[in-house]
């Protein structure tokens, strides 16, 4: 695939993702494990990726170590002497002495890279969502209309919109408003039935971006935001235009998961599963690149009938008990009789003899003690973890459980 030219490209991933609260009280949001294999950042890299991109910035603020570790780890795959990178970027307090405010102020923060490289059009990305989307296919459209900037949309019914931000478009598909959390989300023209919901994806052209950040940067009162602040601020000003994320033939939405909050990063890896899966890892047109791991491969032995049912289980696991619809990352082990069901296991999770597991997510290096139960007295379970308002119980890699 020919790369854009023109463009820079840059992923937001500074924010400290305090609805992911335990999972990221000591790394970053983008950082955080999915699917067994992956990070979350995995997925917007991996469309970078597919879509001749080769060239990112990656602006981190917020437990940054662990995602420069996983970059290099897992993304040193790019050749400088082809003019390929990805860089991690930290506040560099050179313009401004503070950290970033917002995704806007991120950018202001960093005009620097754009008066260095002075692209045509800029790429704003976040690195917190899982999807599969060709970014050329956005380029074009936003070239094509001439746009100053173009939000990457998805459909969701309009019960749903009063939850997310809400683009109201005319047919031609230019913005007429930006609306947060609408008590009544305006339709999309022609399909009554549903509304257009920002994605967090947006092209900018060069010059325009700079000038709206700036401006921005002078108001005391903005949240220094894309969404609440320069989108809305745009509107009616300059050509803004929603990209529809849809099917071929526009039948229906694509896939795009927003799991900034505990329930809906459970909900997005019970997606991963069943015969076809909503979100398949299994897509060898689009397959998702995360950090090699050497494992031996994974074994199951125990004295009595072992039952599997619908799961993704990485390498180097070690199964005895029984599993139900549940993610286990590498290197797991699963006692006899144990009993794991609806269940996201990170790396190095020990479920013990006789121990039941429901509705979980365990964090890197838990052991749960023999005959242990999790999910099973969600009033017990909440004395001791933090339990979600569907019920999920998170355990945290520092929990000792007895």
């Amino acid at each position: 695939m020919n790369r854009p030219k023109g463009l820079t490209t840059i992923i937001m991933a500074g924010g400290k993702g305090e609805r992911l609260f335990p999972l990221t009280r000591n790394q970053a949001k983008p950082a955080i494990t999915f699917g067994g294999l992956y990070r979350i950042i995995d997925f917007t890299l991996s469309n970078c990726l597919h879509s001749g991109i080769r060239q990112i910035y990656v602006l981190s603020q917020y437990g940054s170590f662990s995602l420069d570790r996983h970059l290099k780890q897992a993304w040193d795959i790019m050749h400088p002497d082809l003019g390929e990178y990805i860089h991690s970027m930290p506040p560099q307090q050179i313009m401004v002495n503070r950290w970033y405010r917002g995704t806007a102020d991120s950018i202001y923060q960093n005009l620097t890279l754009l008066e260095e490289e002075r692209p045509k059009q800029v790429l704003i990305l976040s690195g917190d969502h899982v999807y599969k989307m060709n970014y050329q296919e956005m380029l074009d459209f936003h070239l094509g209309h001439q746009a100053d900037m173009t939000v990457a949309a998805v459909m969701v019914p309009r019960r749903e919109g009063s939850s997310l931000g809400i683009l109201h478009v005319d047919a031609d598909s230019q913005v007429v408003n930006f609306l947060e959390k609408p008590a009544e989300p305006p339709p999309i023209p022609g399909n009554p039935n549903y509304c257009l919901a920002s994605m967090g994806v947006y092209f900018f052209r060069a010059e325009v971006l700079v000038e709206e950040v700036i401006k921005d940067a002078k108001h005391t009162k903005s949240s220094h935001d894309f969404g609440k602040d320069i989108i809305p601020q745009m509107v009616g000003r300059k050509r803004v235009f929603a990209f529809n994320f849809q099917e071929p033939g526009g039948a229906a939405p694509r896939y795009w998961r927003d799991i900034g909050m505990l329930d809906a990063y459970f909900r997005a890896h019970l997606d991963l599963l069943g015969e076809k899966p909503v979100f398949d890892l299994f897509d060898r047109d689009w397959p998702i690149r995360g950090r090699p791991q050497l494992t031996p491969p994974s074994r199951y032995t125990s004295p009595s009938h072992v039952l599997l049912e619908d799961c993704l289980i990485a390498g180097g696991c070690q199964i005895q008990g029984n599993l139900r619809r549940s993610v286990l990352s590498p290197r797991v082990q699963v006692g006899p009789g144990a009993q794991v069901d609806d269940a996201i296991l990170w790396e190095r999770v020990a479920i013990g003899a006789g121990a039941t597991v429901r509705k979980a997510i365990i964090e890197d290096g838990v052991k749960v003690p023999p005959g242990f139960a999790i999910g099973v007295d969600l009033k017990q379970d909440a004395k001791r973890f933090h339990v979600t308002e569907n019920g999920i119980v998170v355990v945290p890699n520092n929990a000792v459980l007895e």
